[in-house]
């Protein structure tokens, strides 16, 4: 039986709870937020003895190596400015860790070629540090593994990721609502994007590389542009097979492009009527918080939803049996109300797609299925992964076609 604590109660960390709640491996949660009340109000929805609400601020290193003392694993579902405090706390405890979301320093390391901070006292501790286990990075991670351990070579990977709402939507005009961690997805957007390119690591301006790209339907076309995440930094790290080039594209979106253009991802003060304001402080004050989607969502409420479609297509182009090819692999996932009501009745929420995998990836670490160290998620096995998904009630699937290239010459 496993002792878990998760740090963080907000949109992520609630479904995690409950998820965790279902586990018959799992004896003991241990939630922690700085916001007591919201753990507590998670906790009383989750109506499960083995979740105890904690008042912790993640900030405070050694509450933190506290909170963690005796746990099994660490989860952290805060944000990224947290994830050195929570992993070194893991460390001191001996724990597991899973995040679902790279800090800036790991990343570098990654574009440096330099060993990870941490990885060798991990594997001292016959421990391991799984990062950026969530949906993208996470997901999207473990499925690039999976096409990848097929091919013989790897030259590029391509990850294009979507979403559409299905149906008309009821409102005209709608609040920007990323439905998930608002920091981050903001500074996502207002961070130049990493590529890999010809072998080597560059940025790019923010929105550029734009392309309409022809999704399967129901999602169709959207416009995509190069947007800053874990997956160009990780892939080449961990990859190998000659990979030369890796680029993540997502859609833009409007109104996040509008915001951080005018400044609203800024984190310094300007004046406003002779009141020092810090702009990014007044939009995240205003934005709709995860959180409330955890708390608030009900059967109910699930019937009166908007139902929408999330895909991933990822085309890796390299050698597969000797022969050059594309290999593309597609993950479409149709959220409509019946889909959502199934998760909600296994789950106890719909809002599992972050959280899920982390749980999922917890347990790889406890069971001895990973390697020991800080390892990002496409170092797991996709074949293990993927079955422990399945067995938790969350099966995966996805779409697989190879385009072989077939060249005649002339003898």
């Amino acid at each position: 039986m496993s002792k878990i604590l998760v740090v963080g109660a907000g949109g992520q960390g609630g479904p995690c709870a409950s998820i965790l709640a279902g586990d018959e491996q799992v004896s003991e949660i241990r939630l922690g937020d700085i916001n007591y009340e919201l753990a507590t109000k998670v906790a009383e929805k989750i109506g499960s003895s083995k979740v105890n609400p904690l008042k912790l601020n993640a900030a405070d290193k050694e509450a933190v190596i506290k909170a963690a003392e005796g746990v099994d694993a660490v989860i952290n579902l805060t944000l990224i400015d947290y994830n050195d405090n929570i992993l070194e706390a893991a460390l001191a405890n001996k724990s597991h860790y899973v995040d679902t979301a790279c800090n800036y320093g790991y990343l570098m390391h990654m574009v440096e070629n330099k060993p990870l901070r941490y990885s060798r006292e991990f594997q001292a501790g016959g421990k391991t540090a799984l990062i950026g286990c969530g949906a993208t990075p996470g997901m999207s991670n473990i499925c690039i593994r999976y096409v990848c351990d097929q091919m013989d070579e790897v030259e590029k990977i391509y990850l294009r990721a979507g979403y559409a709402q299905l149906g008309e939507s009821q409102e005209v005009v709608s609040a920007w609502d990323p439905g998930w961690s608002p920091e981050i997805a903001l500074e996502d957007f207002a961070e130049p994007p990493m590529i890999f390119e010809n072998g080597q690591y560059k940025t790019v301006p923010i929105f550029s590389r734009a392309e309409k790209y022809r999704f399967p339907e129901p999602v169709g076309s959207l416009l995509l542009a190069s947007h800053s995440h874990e997956e160009p930094y990780t892939i080449p790290y961990y990859i190998g097979k000659g990979l030369k080039e890796v680029d993540f594209k997502y859609p833009v979106d409007p109104l996040a492009g509008a915001f951080v253009k005018m400044g609203f991802a800024d984190d310094r003060e300007i004046d406003v009527n002779g009141i020092s304001v810090v702009p990014r402080d007044v939009l995240m004050k205003l934005v709709q918080r995860p959180a409330n989607e955890f708390l608030d969502e009900t059967e109910a409420s699930i019937a009166n939803s908007e139902d929408y479609a999330w895909i991933m297509e990822i085309t890796v182009d390299g050698v597969l049996n000797g022969a050059a090819c594309s290999y593309c692999l597609t993950d479409l996932l149709l959220m409509d109300k019946a889909t959502k009501l199934d998760l909600f009745r296994k789950f106890g929420s719909s809002i599992i797609g972050v959280s899920l995998p982390a749980v999922v990836g917890a347990r790889m670490c406890m069971a001895g299925n990973t390697d020991t160290g800080v390892i990002s998620s496409e170092c797991l096995d996709p074949n293990i992964f993927f079955r422990k998904m399945a067995a938790m009630g969350s099966p995966v699937s996805f779409d697989e076609k190879i385009i072989k290239r077939t060249l005649f010459e002339e003898k």
